[in-house]
């Protein structure tokens, strides 16, 4: 059975009383890697793409799939085009350590992507970096160091997809 059946069918939580069917909202969008999770409201599809739906009438957020996200916030289309995104950034982070970065003229590797400039540099024995919003000029900095460059890139990627997948469910 794919989700639409089984949000017809009214498995798990969808026959639940007590749980809400509409009013949702998505707050967050993470990629697991590969289908790992079960969605908390049907309660039986495995899932790769967990969008993470809140009620204000339900005590906790659920991690759903996207055909349940989509009927929970009663938008099929928005919780598609939040999955299609992510799928996409997916590709683009097995890409993004053999793009070109280029070195600053302190000899740290940097790249400008997706609107933000990416700086790594050495911070003692670890790795730290910068991601500073092209437009705005604002920069935040890893809380973390790392052990290689390579996993501050990543770290770094990471964090503009959770920024851009923000911005996206502020935008939808």
């Amino acid at each position: 059975m794919n989700e639409d059946d089984l949000v017809a069918a009214r498995h798990g939580k969808w026959s639940e009383a007590g749980v809400p069917h509409k009013g949702w909202e998505c707050i967050d969008i993470i990629d697991l890697g590969e289908p790992s999770q079960q969605c908390e409201m049907c309660e039986t599809s495995m899932i790769r793409y967990l969008h993470r739906m809140e009620h204000p009438n339900y005590r906790e957020w659920l991690d759903v799939g996207c055909v349940c996200a989509g009927h929970m916030e009663g938008n099929l289309a928005a919780s598609k085009t939040r999955e299609a995104s992510m799928k996409s950034r997916s590709g683009k982070r097995k890409r993004w350590l053999s793009r070109k970065w280029k070195t600053s003229g302190s000899g740290n590797p940097y790249i400008i992507a997706d609107g933000y400039m990416v700086t790594v540099y050495p911070k003692g024995k670890l790795w730290a970096a910068s991601v500073m919003h092209v437009l705005t000029k604002s920069v935040e900095y890893s809380k973390r160091q790392y052990k290689t460059v390579d996993e501050v890139k990543l770290s770094a990627f990471d964090h503009i997809t959770r920024k851009l997948a923000k911005e996206q469910l502020v935008e939808g």
